[in-house]
Protein backbone atom coordinates (compact mmCIF):
# COMPACT_ATOMS: atom_id res chain seq x y z
CA UNK A 1 0.00 0.00 0.00
CA UNK A 2 1.18 3.52 -0.59
CA UNK A 3 0.01 6.79 -1.08
CA UNK A 4 -1.27 8.39 -4.55
CA UNK A 5 -0.85 11.87 -5.53
CA UNK A 6 -3.33 13.18 -8.05
CA UNK A 7 -3.82 15.85 -9.87
CA UNK A 8 -6.61 16.75 -12.72
CA UNK A 9 -6.39 19.12 -15.17
CA UNK A 10 -9.39 21.69 -15.40
CA UNK A 11 -11.07 20.39 -17.93
CA UNK A 12 -10.73 16.84 -17.11
CA UNK A 13 -8.62 15.71 -20.02
CA UNK A 14 -5.76 14.38 -18.62
CA UNK A 15 -4.61 13.44 -14.59
CA UNK A 16 -1.56 13.24 -13.26
CA UNK A 17 -0.52 10.36 -10.89
CA UNK A 18 2.86 9.96 -8.93
CA UNK A 19 3.34 7.73 -5.69
CA UNK A 20 5.70 9.43 -4.05
CA UNK A 21 6.64 13.37 -3.38
CA UNK A 22 10.50 12.52 -2.40
CA UNK A 23 13.02 11.90 -4.45
CA UNK A 24 16.71 11.06 -2.95
CA UNK A 25 19.77 12.06 -4.57
CA UNK A 26 22.34 9.42 -3.59
CA UNK A 27 24.92 11.72 -4.80
CA UNK A 28 26.25 9.55 -7.34
CA UNK A 29 22.77 9.12 -8.95
CA UNK A 30 19.61 10.23 -8.30
CA UNK A 31 16.15 8.35 -7.71
CA UNK A 32 13.91 8.39 -11.30
CA UNK A 33 10.86 9.98 -11.25
CA UNK A 34 8.66 8.14 -12.68
CA UNK A 35 4.60 7.80 -12.71
CA UNK A 36 1.68 7.79 -15.07
CA UNK A 37 -0.92 10.26 -16.70
CA UNK A 38 -4.38 9.29 -17.26
CA UNK A 39 -5.98 10.20 -20.76
CA UNK A 40 -9.52 11.23 -22.15
CA UNK A 41 -8.55 11.00 -26.08
CA UNK A 42 -12.20 12.11 -26.39
CA UNK A 43 -11.07 15.70 -25.48
CA UNK A 44 -7.69 16.15 -27.08
CA UNK A 45 -9.00 17.57 -31.04
CA UNK A 46 -6.04 16.26 -32.88
CA UNK A 47 -3.58 17.62 -29.32
CA UNK A 48 -0.80 15.71 -27.96
CA UNK A 49 -0.04 14.44 -24.06
CA UNK A 50 3.28 15.51 -22.70
CA UNK A 51 4.75 15.78 -19.72
CA UNK A 52 7.88 17.56 -18.21
CA UNK A 53 10.17 17.71 -15.13
CA UNK A 54 11.71 20.98 -14.14
CA UNK A 55 14.43 22.27 -11.49
CA UNK A 56 13.69 26.04 -11.76
CA UNK A 57 14.60 28.69 -9.71
CA UNK A 58 11.90 30.88 -8.77
CA UNK A 59 12.44 34.70 -7.85
CA UNK A 60 9.26 35.32 -6.14
CA UNK A 61 5.13 34.85 -7.04
CA UNK A 62 4.44 33.96 -9.92
CA UNK A 63 1.32 36.07 -10.26
CA UNK A 64 3.81 39.05 -10.44
CA UNK A 65 4.84 38.16 -13.38
CA UNK A 66 2.47 41.34 -15.54
CA UNK A 67 5.41 43.46 -17.50
CA UNK A 68 7.22 40.42 -19.41
CA UNK A 69 9.93 39.93 -16.56
CA UNK A 70 10.02 35.86 -16.03
CA UNK A 71 10.12 35.72 -12.25
CA UNK A 72 11.85 31.94 -12.69
CA UNK A 73 14.69 30.09 -14.46
CA UNK A 74 14.61 27.28 -15.32
CA UNK A 75 17.68 25.20 -14.45
CA UNK A 76 16.94 22.05 -16.22
CA UNK A 77 14.12 20.86 -18.02
CA UNK A 78 13.11 17.78 -19.85
CA UNK A 79 9.47 16.84 -21.62
CA UNK A 80 8.74 13.19 -23.10
CA UNK A 81 5.43 12.58 -24.77
CA UNK A 82 2.98 10.40 -23.08
CA UNK A 83 0.07 10.19 -25.58
CA UNK A 84 0.22 9.04 -28.46
CA UNK A 85 2.50 6.83 -26.73
CA UNK A 86 6.40 6.66 -28.55
CA UNK A 87 7.68 3.78 -26.63
CA UNK A 88 4.97 1.14 -26.30
CA UNK A 89 6.89 -1.27 -24.64
CA UNK A 90 9.19 0.34 -22.37
CA UNK A 91 10.20 -1.54 -19.05
CA UNK A 92 7.13 -0.12 -16.21
CA UNK A 93 8.66 0.34 -12.80
CA UNK A 94 6.61 -1.72 -9.57
CA UNK A 95 5.03 2.02 -8.80
CA UNK A 96 4.21 2.34 -12.68
CA UNK A 97 2.44 -1.00 -12.03
CA UNK A 98 0.59 -0.53 -9.17
CA UNK A 99 -0.35 3.01 -10.55
CA UNK A 100 -1.77 1.56 -14.42
CA UNK A 101 -3.43 -0.91 -12.09
CA UNK A 102 -5.31 1.73 -10.19
CA UNK A 103 -5.91 4.35 -13.49
CA UNK A 104 -6.77 1.40 -15.92
CA UNK A 105 -6.40 1.14 -19.52
CA UNK A 106 -6.38 5.00 -20.12
CA UNK A 107 -2.85 5.35 -18.24
CA UNK A 108 0.31 6.14 -19.97
CA UNK A 109 3.36 5.86 -18.02
CA UNK A 110 6.77 8.38 -18.14
CA UNK A 111 9.87 8.65 -16.24
CA UNK A 112 13.06 10.96 -15.99
CA UNK A 113 16.40 10.41 -14.82
CA UNK A 114 17.91 13.94 -13.21
CA UNK A 115 21.42 14.45 -13.72
CA UNK A 116 24.11 14.50 -10.27
CA UNK A 117 24.66 17.95 -11.05
CA UNK A 118 21.19 19.48 -10.03
CA UNK A 119 20.57 21.60 -6.56
CA UNK A 120 18.55 19.96 -4.18
CA UNK A 121 15.24 21.66 -3.12
CA UNK A 122 15.64 24.61 -0.86
CA UNK A 123 13.89 27.99 -0.43
CA UNK A 124 14.83 31.29 0.58
CA UNK A 125 12.62 32.23 3.95
CA UNK A 126 11.27 35.07 3.37
CA UNK A 127 10.77 38.25 5.94
CA UNK A 128 7.75 38.52 8.33
CA UNK A 129 5.93 40.85 5.60
CA UNK A 130 6.48 39.59 2.41
CA UNK A 131 3.73 38.17 0.54
CA UNK A 132 3.56 34.98 -2.15
CA UNK A 133 5.58 32.18 -2.78
CA UNK A 134 9.19 32.49 -1.50
CA UNK A 135 12.17 32.55 -3.97
CA UNK A 136 14.01 29.40 -4.10
CA UNK A 137 14.59 25.95 -5.98
CA UNK A 138 11.84 23.42 -6.71
CA UNK A 139 11.00 20.40 -9.04
CA UNK A 140 8.13 20.70 -10.90
CA UNK A 141 5.69 17.58 -12.76
CA UNK A 142 3.58 18.94 -15.42
CA UNK A 143 1.25 17.21 -17.37
CA UNK A 144 -0.50 19.16 -20.34
CA UNK A 145 -2.29 19.56 -24.32
CA UNK A 146 -0.32 20.62 -26.69
CA UNK A 147 0.68 20.04 -30.63
CA UNK A 148 4.51 20.33 -29.89
CA UNK A 149 6.84 19.62 -26.42
CA UNK A 150 7.80 23.43 -26.19
CA UNK A 151 6.82 25.44 -28.55
CA UNK A 152 7.10 29.53 -26.99
CA UNK A 153 4.89 30.50 -29.51
CA UNK A 154 2.35 28.17 -28.79
CA UNK A 155 -0.03 28.95 -26.24
CA UNK A 156 -1.29 26.03 -23.51
CA UNK A 157 -4.27 26.78 -21.54
CA UNK A 158 -4.22 26.62 -18.25
CA UNK A 159 -7.02 24.22 -18.06
CA UNK A 160 -5.27 21.98 -20.11
CA UNK A 161 -2.09 21.24 -17.50
CA UNK A 162 -2.11 19.99 -14.41
CA UNK A 163 1.14 19.47 -12.33
CA UNK A 164 2.40 18.54 -9.03
CA UNK A 165 5.18 19.54 -7.14
CA UNK A 166 8.26 17.30 -6.05
CA UNK A 167 11.62 17.46 -3.80
CA UNK A 168 14.94 16.42 -4.23
CA UNK A 169 15.80 15.06 -0.89
CA UNK A 170 19.78 14.05 0.13
CA UNK A 171 20.40 12.23 3.26
CA UNK A 172 23.86 12.61 4.90
CA UNK A 173 25.96 9.28 4.34
CA UNK A 174 26.59 7.42 7.49
CA UNK A 175 30.05 7.46 8.78
CA UNK A 176 32.27 7.96 12.03
CA UNK A 177 35.28 10.41 10.60
CA UNK A 178 36.60 12.55 12.96
CA UNK A 179 35.57 16.33 12.38
CA UNK A 180 37.49 18.95 11.41
CA UNK A 181 40.28 20.70 13.25
CA UNK A 182 41.90 24.39 12.85
CA UNK A 183 43.85 26.42 14.93
CA UNK A 184 45.40 29.82 14.74
CA UNK A 185 48.31 32.35 16.15
CA UNK A 186 47.50 35.93 16.75
CA UNK A 187 50.04 38.57 18.59
CA UNK A 188 48.67 41.80 19.93
CA UNK A 189 50.54 44.92 19.89
CA UNK A 190 53.16 45.31 22.98
CA UNK A 191 53.21 41.76 23.35
CA UNK A 192 56.51 39.39 21.80
CA UNK A 193 54.19 35.88 22.00
CA UNK A 194 50.85 34.79 20.78
CA UNK A 195 47.51 33.37 22.10
CA UNK A 196 47.19 30.30 20.18
CA UNK A 197 43.41 28.48 19.74
CA UNK A 198 42.55 25.46 18.32
CA UNK A 199 39.57 24.48 17.77
CA UNK A 200 37.71 21.02 16.70
CA UNK A 201 34.28 19.35 16.13
CA UNK A 202 34.14 15.96 17.44
CA UNK A 203 32.34 14.30 14.01
CA UNK A 204 32.04 15.09 10.53
CA UNK A 205 28.15 14.80 10.18
CA UNK A 206 25.57 16.81 12.17
CA UNK A 207 21.81 15.80 11.91
CA UNK A 208 19.03 18.22 12.59
CA UNK A 209 18.92 19.42 15.86
CA UNK A 210 21.88 17.77 16.91
CA UNK A 211 24.15 19.78 19.40
CA UNK A 212 27.34 20.63 18.05
CA UNK A 213 30.27 20.02 20.25
CA UNK A 214 33.10 22.30 19.82
CA UNK A 215 36.42 21.76 21.71
CA UNK A 216 38.38 25.18 22.82
CA UNK A 217 42.21 24.65 23.09
CA UNK A 218 43.57 27.66 23.74
CA UNK A 219 47.26 28.84 24.89
CA UNK A 220 47.87 32.19 25.71
CA UNK A 221 51.31 33.24 25.81
CA UNK A 222 50.69 36.83 26.67
CA UNK A 223 50.18 39.35 29.48
CA UNK A 224 46.78 39.49 28.43
CA UNK A 225 43.12 38.26 29.45
CA UNK A 226 40.70 36.54 27.47
CA UNK A 227 37.53 37.82 28.98
CA UNK A 228 35.20 36.04 26.75
CA UNK A 229 34.66 33.01 24.14
CA UNK A 230 32.34 33.11 21.06
CA UNK A 231 31.29 30.01 19.80
CA UNK A 232 28.71 30.65 16.37
CA UNK A 233 27.67 28.91 13.63
CA UNK A 234 27.06 30.43 10.04
CA UNK A 235 25.52 28.98 7.29
CA UNK A 236 26.62 29.79 3.86
CA UNK A 237 24.44 30.21 0.91
CA UNK A 238 25.85 30.47 -2.35
CA UNK A 239 23.13 31.41 -5.38
CA UNK A 240 25.13 30.33 -8.51
CA UNK A 241 22.85 31.35 -11.20
CA UNK A 242 24.17 34.23 -13.23
CA UNK A 243 26.72 34.82 -11.33
CA UNK A 244 27.71 33.63 -8.27
CA UNK A 245 27.02 35.38 -4.97
CA UNK A 246 27.93 34.04 -1.78
CA UNK A 247 25.38 35.30 1.32
CA UNK A 248 26.74 34.51 4.92
CA UNK A 249 23.85 34.17 8.08
CA UNK A 250 24.80 33.33 11.55
CA UNK A 251 22.16 31.01 12.41
CA UNK A 252 23.52 30.20 15.91
CA UNK A 253 25.73 32.40 18.25
CA UNK A 254 26.73 31.77 22.07
CA UNK A 255 29.38 33.37 24.55
CA UNK A 256 30.44 31.67 27.64
CA UNK A 257 32.40 33.97 29.67
CA UNK A 258 35.42 31.99 30.66
CA UNK A 259 38.61 33.70 31.90
CA UNK A 260 41.73 32.49 30.51
CA UNK A 261 44.65 34.42 32.59
CA UNK A 262 48.39 35.77 31.36
CA UNK A 263 50.23 32.52 30.20
CA UNK A 264 48.14 30.01 30.80
CA UNK A 265 46.01 27.11 29.15
CA UNK A 266 42.86 26.51 28.74
CA UNK A 267 40.98 23.86 27.51
CA UNK A 268 36.89 23.25 27.37
CA UNK A 269 34.31 21.95 25.24
CA UNK A 270 30.97 23.61 24.47
CA UNK A 271 27.63 22.62 23.07
CA UNK A 272 25.54 24.77 20.73
CA UNK A 273 22.53 23.98 19.05
CA UNK A 274 21.29 25.69 15.42
CA UNK A 275 17.42 25.74 14.73
CA UNK A 276 15.34 27.53 12.47
CA UNK A 277 13.19 28.03 15.11
CA UNK A 278 15.08 30.69 16.65
CA UNK A 279 15.47 32.39 13.32
CA UNK A 280 12.37 32.53 12.05
CA UNK A 281 12.72 36.04 11.81
CA UNK A 282 15.59 36.00 9.35
CA UNK A 283 14.56 36.89 5.61
CA UNK A 284 17.23 35.24 3.26
CA UNK A 285 17.87 32.08 5.30
CA UNK A 286 18.22 28.73 2.94
CA UNK A 287 15.98 26.16 4.41
CA UNK A 288 15.19 22.87 3.25
CA UNK A 289 12.30 22.51 0.85
CA UNK A 290 8.97 21.96 1.55
CA UNK A 291 5.25 20.91 0.04
CA UNK A 292 2.73 23.34 1.56
CA UNK A 293 2.95 24.87 4.60
CA UNK A 294 4.40 21.52 6.58
CA UNK A 295 7.71 22.36 8.26
CA UNK A 296 11.13 21.94 7.75
CA UNK A 297 14.62 22.95 8.86
CA UNK A 298 17.38 24.75 8.27
CA UNK A 299 18.95 23.86 4.74
CA UNK A 300 21.02 20.51 4.75
CA UNK A 301 24.46 20.79 3.27
CA UNK A 302 24.35 20.13 -0.80
CA UNK A 303 26.50 17.13 -1.05
CA UNK A 304 27.91 17.24 -4.34
CA UNK A 305 30.56 14.78 -6.42
CA UNK A 306 34.10 16.45 -7.20
CA UNK A 307 34.46 19.60 -9.12
CA UNK A 308 30.76 19.11 -10.90
CA UNK A 309 29.64 22.39 -11.85
CA UNK A 310 26.24 22.95 -9.99
CA UNK A 311 23.74 26.00 -10.52
CA UNK A 312 21.13 26.96 -7.88
CA UNK A 313 21.47 26.78 -4.48
CA UNK A 314 24.32 25.22 -2.62
CA UNK A 315 24.89 25.33 1.17
CA UNK A 316 27.44 24.89 3.78
CA UNK A 317 27.92 25.67 7.45
CA UNK A 318 30.98 26.95 9.11
CA UNK A 319 31.94 26.77 12.73
CA UNK A 320 33.80 29.63 13.89
CA UNK A 321 35.21 30.23 17.62
CA UNK A 322 36.31 33.92 18.56
CA UNK A 323 38.47 35.02 21.72
CA UNK A 324 37.45 38.63 23.22
CA UNK A 325 40.84 39.70 24.67
CA UNK A 326 41.62 42.51 27.42
CA UNK A 327 42.03 45.82 25.35
CA UNK A 328 39.02 45.47 23.01
CA UNK A 329 41.58 42.45 20.93
CA UNK A 330 40.05 39.64 19.65
CA UNK A 331 41.34 35.90 18.08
Amino acid sequence: LFRVFKKTSGNGHIALYLGKRDFVDHVDSVEVVDGVVKVDPSGLNGRKVFVYLACAFRYGSEDLDVIGLSFRRDIWIQYVQVYPPVDGNATKSPMQESLLKKVGEQGCPFSFKMPTNLPCSVSLQPGPNDAGKACGVDFEVKAYLANTASNPDEVIEKKDTCRLMIRKIQYAPANNKSGPKADISKQFMMTDKPVNLEASLEKEIYYHGDPITVTVKVKNETSKVVKKIRVSVEQLTNVALYSSDTYTKTVCSEEFGETINANSTFEKSFQITPLLSNNKEKRGLSVDGRLKDEDTHLASTTLSQGDKEMQGIIVSYKVKVTLMVSGGGYV
